[in-house]
């Protein structure tokens, strides 16, 4: 679990947070740099669901209004969380179509890198691609599986999560774009994660991804890539179950860092 050097915002009654002159600073200038790196790396539905969601560089965006724009695309809600959240907590929200979003936005000696997520990843990483709806529901069914696993499965569960969600590229005709968020929000993995020749890049694969170790504090070791997001959401819905019982049978795969250091909450 990642202890987070931040408070989280919560709300008023009325659901807005306040936020400062220099926060709103600090996302104008996480808004207009990353932009630029991505435009021609995203996948075309990421730069979509921006304009959906009628996120902008002035300001930070409100979670309350995010959330009424994305309920109206895909039926998905945003909702503030105080704190680092467990697995029982997040994976039941998203099985509610609620993502739980982080309120706060990092400092400005943080802009490059920060461990926990804040809501520029959240609001700009995320929430756009839970615009699309195959994807939307795609996230919905890992939801629904979470609520039904004990905790060292989550954990299983979390790296299907981090392999695609957060860290995810998919073939489309324009070439190997992202989709993941982590990447998305990400000044120096969205370049890595396309044009590096030190991370792996393998296509999709459910029993390998399940068992392989990740870390969060550093560039990725390995990428999966996926065709669409519908065959994505077909595999999960149909294969889950079987599997789980092969990955568990088989084994974590060796690590690629030195050591390995998962995600054992989500947030």
């Amino acid at each position: 679990m990642v202890d987070s050097r931040y408070t989280a915002y919560m709300p008023d009654e009325n659901g807005y947070i306040n936020y400062s002159k220099e926060e709103h600073a600090v996302w104008t200038t996480l808004y207009d740099r990353q932009i630029k790196i991505i435009e021609n790396r995203a996948v075309k539905d990421h730069l979509i669901g921006l304009d959906l969601l009628g996120l902008t560089r002035e300001h930070i965006p409100q979670p309350i209004e995010v959330s009424n724009q994305l309920n109206e695309i895909t039926g998905w809600r945003v909702t503030t969380v105080p704190a680092l959240i467990d697995f029982d907590t997040f994976f039941d929200l998203l099985s509610r179509r609620i993502f739980p979003a982080a309120s706060f936005i990092r400092r400005i000696e943080d802009l490059d890198y920060l461990q926990e997520p804040d809501i520029f990843h959240e609001i700009f990483g995320h929430c756009p691609m839970l615009a699309q709806h195959s994807f939307a529901d795609f996230a919905k069914e890992v939801g629904d599986f979470g609520k039904t696993l004990n905790h060292k499965d989550q954990v299983m569960l979390a790296r299907l999560y981090w392999f695609t969600v957060e860290f995810g590229l998919i073939h489309t005709t324009s070439g190997l774009k992202i989709y993941g968020a982590g990447i998305l929000s990400s000044k120096s993995e969205s370049i890595y994660a396309l044009e590096s020749t030190q991370p792996l890049r393998r296509e999709f694969n459910l029993i390998e991804i399940l068992r392989t170790p990740y870390r969060y504090d550093e560039m990725q070791k390995i990428y999966f890539i996926i065709d669409s997001y519908e065959k994505l959401f077909n595999m999960v819905n149909n294969n889950l179950s079987e599997a789980f019982a092969e990955a568990r049978h088989l084994g974590m795969l060796p690590s690629l860092y030195g050591r390995v250091q998962e995600y054992q909450e989500h947030h």
